[in-house]
């Protein structure tokens, strides 16, 4: 073999011979050979710098064994290194006491103290006394640097993590150094707040207690914490988690290094709801959010009265009954729940009371039917991807993880971005090309795209266009991320471009960007009108889906609906038509938390929530990963499996499911779906369905990088081993043989979409992180971060009304006038206007409704001066 050929590089560290990859960091490849450098500075998930020096190692050269950063050091062919020499410890020991100089000896009362890497390493490497003997520097504590973050900057070491992440992996330089010396501190930009959406990880990497989290600060040590390993329900990514707790008490969530999902990151939604769990125990504000159903309700005399689980689970079959006919009932909802509870209540609903109309999605999706003939795409398929093409909402806002995943890729690995984009995006800075499709345009833009035919009257630039059709071809090496950007458009519109785009990139695959927690689990479990558990298609059943069914609620078609997790209230932007549905159904509410739809309904059963319960969840990719209970449910609150169990032997029927393991078998047996293999092994990274994916071992967790997480197999000190993956989820995921739909199944409609109005702007309604959903309104610290709503609209637009940013403006709506703030923003396409769901106006009134204009496939409004 000549040196051209060679993959690999032969090194030696201490005397023993080391395989390492060109351009490989010294630092990795002697970790991987069994060989631990000290390090704080250093991060795995980020580009090295070499400031702290804690990696210095011997390294022999032309002019003999100099100390060199292990970190910053790329390994070359013949390389001799020593780790342990006389010499490297002195060096060591001198970062350490220079480190130690103005650090603060509070380790009694420091959040770190415990899981700190500066207490291992100095107890490790250190001389363990000073020669210092004056007074070490103060300063005033703590700072409050973001909502969520404090400083204490006498124990910062100036390692950079902090910064580093926030400009490299967040893309937002909102922290940085400040001073010089020993005066040298983190300091937030002087005209933006740290108010990051992932401001939570730079607590977690930081390698000293100098920047602490304000809700967990001083409430737990370390070693009272207890530990189980999840995935994060916040979002559809599916972010691998370690959930601690003290007592029966949640105290923590900190985010796992799974190498194809998160890379450790977690967004602060995902981090710090974990206080909606705990609610207000005992509260009867059973429309309040912050509070927890821990026991049956039934509504008597018109108030919702605490019952016996038996005496609501007769009620609620009884309504059930009396509705008649099994088309008279519907349930909507199911992508909070777990596989194994959506596939119970698909058996309760379809199995026992015979209904078809069944929608997990809240109104808020895609036709299940087209995404289940897309060629899908992993995560890790998207990151690696020449060229993606987004077809989605803001992915910052609706699936933040996924950004950092895509943002490393275009932003460090010079990948090209091509947005089809209607609204504002955190990435279009980084965007090759922007194919600008205002509401109602995508199938034009999708269609120009793929046949090279631009109509008039679009925004996009005919170059632009040619120059991005040479980037994606037939789609070889292209990943496509589609969701719903726009929820004032109607949903077919979205559905025909996938379409176009699916039929005119044969090579593309896709990456499907709902934002709903388990909705693709739900899906796959057969909550959906025509899709069967395990992936199946019945091309012969025809059910309602959320919009058919509040329709048919409110005209007294479906007598009795079941609402399956969630607050049906809070996540649709129809609140007239959904609150009459409410009103003229019979309604049953299976949830955890209170909310405003609880207000309609007759019975409610108290479910378990994130970090209660057992089971498996499916991500947005396809994959199969397993959720822990770390904490017991509060009251009378049930799995969602015990639950459809119960309601079933009241009605008379047995679904055969007796808890959340013997439901995993069920469905690994019965549809080759993986459950209970994935469940069998809660720190696994899971499997992705369809894929012949051969499992990986997780690398050992470097603890010096993720502070606080307890780990099987960990590496450097307190070095120990565990058991990796089972082998049995990946053949069960290779080979399920469920049926599933074709593109031939899929039946897209064209929708017609009015004349553009001169005098007004098409509306674009987004979702955002803090919303005002339950998870954030629940939370009481990130509650108070749900934003002011404002309209965003584009300078120009704003100019016709002799208007500057930040004024008020009238606005006359489909559904009635109002006024609300106005913002300009030149990311918003000209000729539209941006609003969030949940947007109210100056009385605190929900005004989503009133824009919304539901005999139409797009909505229009007009701005006015007050």
């Amino acid at each position: 073999m000549t040196d051209a050929t060679r993959t690999n590089v032969t090194i030696t560290v201490d005397g023993r011979s080391v395989e390492a990859s060109p351009g490989e960091m010294l630092i990795t490849a002697a970790e991987r050979a069994g060989t631990y450098i000290p390090r704080f500075c250093y991060h795995p998930r980020m580009e090295p710098v070499g400031v702290c020096r804690m990696c210095l190692v011997e390294v022999d050269g032309p002019r003999g064994a100099t100390l060199q950063p292990a970190c910053y050091l790329k390994v070359a062919d013949g390389m001799n290194v020593t780790t342990d020499s006389d010499k490297v410890k002195k060096a060591q020991d001198g970062v350490l006491e220079f480190l130690l100089a103005n650090h603060p000896l509070d380790c009694p009362v420091c959040d770190k103290g415990g899981e700190c890497p500066l207490q291992d390493q100095t107890l490790a490497h250190g001389s363990g006394e000073t020669r210092f003997i004056e007074e070490k520097r103060h300063f005033v504590k703590p700072v409050e640097i973001g909502e969520l973050v404090l400083l204490d900057r006498e124990r910062c070491i100036q390692c950079s993590r902090c910064t580093r992440f926030a400009s490299e992996v967040a893309g937002e330089a909102q922290i940085a150094f400040a001073g010089r010396g020993d005066l040298i501190e983190v300091a937030p930009s002087p005209t933006q707040p740290f108010d990051s959406f992932f401001s939570g990880n730079t607590v977690q990497i930081c390698p000293v207690g100098a920047l602490t989290a304000k809700p967990y600060r001083f409430s737990a040590r370390p070693w009272d914490l207890e530990q189980v390993e999840s995935t994060c329900t916040t979002c559809a990514v599916g972010c691998r988690v370690a959930v601690q707790s003290s007592g029966n008490r949640l105290t923590r969530v900190l985010g796992v290094d799974s190498e194809p999902v998160n890379h450790g990151w977690l967004c602060d939604k995902g981090r710090f709801t974990l206080d909606a769990v705990d609610g207000h125990d005992g509260a009867d504000d059973f429309q309040s959010a912050r509070t927890r159903i821990t026991q049956p309700l039934v509504r008597r005399g018109g108030v919702l009265t605490p019952v016996s689980w038996g005496e609501a689970l007769d009620e609620a079959a009884r309504l059930l009954r009396e509705a008649g006919d099994a088309h008279a009932v519907g349930a909507i909802g199911g992508a909070s729940l777990t596989n194994e509870g959506a596939f119970a209540w698909e058996r309760f609903l379809r199995g026992v009371v015979g209904t078809q109309n069944i929608d997990a999605q809240f109104g808020d999706g895609l036709d299940p039917v087209l995404l289940q003939t897309l060629p899908l795409a992993t995560i890790d398929e998207a990151v690696a991807a020449p060229v993606v093409l987004t077809l989605s909402g803001d992915l910052r806002e609706e699936l933040p993880v996924l950004f950092l995943r895509l943002r490393e890729a275009i932003a460090h690995r010079h990948h090209a971005l091509i947005e089809i984009a209607s609204g504002p995006s955190a990435m279009r800075p980084l965007a090759r090309h922007v194919l600008s499709a205002r509401p109602g345009e995508s199938p034009t833009i999708a269609r120009a795209l793929v046949s090279g035919l631009l109509p008039v009257g679009t925004l996009v630039n005919e170059s632009d266009l040619a120059d991005a059709r040479a980037l994606i071809g037939d789609g070889t090496g292209v990943v496509v991320v589609v969701g719903r950007a726009n929820l004032a458009e109607d949903q077919r519109i979205v559905d025909e471009a996938i379409s176009l785009l699916a039929e005119g990139l044969p090579a593309a695959r896709f990456l499907v960007a709902l934002r709903r927690s388990n909705v693709r689990g739900a899906l796959d479990m057969g909550l959906s009108p025509r899709l069967r558990p395990g992936r199946g298609f019945d091309a012969a059943a025809h059910g309602r889906d959320t919009f058919a069914q509040l329709e048919a609620m409110a005209s007294g078609a479906q007598r009795a609906t079941v609402i399956l997790g969630g607050c049906l209230l809070g996540n649709l932007a129809e609140q007239d038509l959904a609150t009459a549905a409410l009103t003229a159904s019979r309604v049953i509410a299976v949830t955890g938390h209170g909310g405003a739809t609880l207000a309609h309904a007759d019975v409610v059963l108290p479910a378990s929530v994130q970090h209660e319960r057992a089971g498996t969840v499916t991500n947005l990719e396809g994959r199969v990963t397993a959720v822990a209970p770390k904490i017991s449910a509060p009251g009378s609150a049930w799995p969602d499996v015990a639950i459809a169990a119960e309601l079933a032997l009241a009605w008379g029927e047995d679904l055969g499911l007796t808890s959340v393991e013997q439901c995993a078998q069920v469905i690994e047996e019965t549809t080759g779906y993986a459950a209970l293999s994935v469940l069998q092994d809660q720190s696994f990274d899971g499997v992705v369905m369809g894929r012949e994916v051969t499992p990986v071992a997780r690398r050992a967790m470097d603890p010096m990088a993720f502070p606080g997480i307890r780990s099987t197999k960990t590496v450097g000190l307190g070095e120990s081993t565990g058991v990796t993956v089972l082998l049995d989820a990946a053949t069960v995921a290779s080979t399920a043989t469920t049926s599933g739909a074709t593109r031939s199944d899929v039946r897209v409609e064209k929708v017609d979409v009015p004349l553009a109005d001169a005098y007004a702007l098409r509306l674009v309604l987004a979702r955002r992180l803090y919303d005002r959903g339950i998870a954030m309104q629940g939370s009481p610290a990130l509650a108070p971060l749900i934003g002011v709503t404002t309209l965003l609209v584009h300078p120009r637009d704003l100019d016709h009304l002799g208007l500057s940013s930040g004024a008020r403006v009238k606005v006359r709506a489909p559904g009635g006038d109002f006024e609300i703030g106005v913002v300009t923003d030149e990311t918003v396409l000209r000729g539209t206007c941006v609003a969030a769901l949940g947007t109210l106006d100056d009385e605190g009134v929900n005004v989503v409704s009133r824009m919304i204009d539901p005999a139409s496939a797009v909505t229009q409004l007009r701005l006015e001066t007050p």
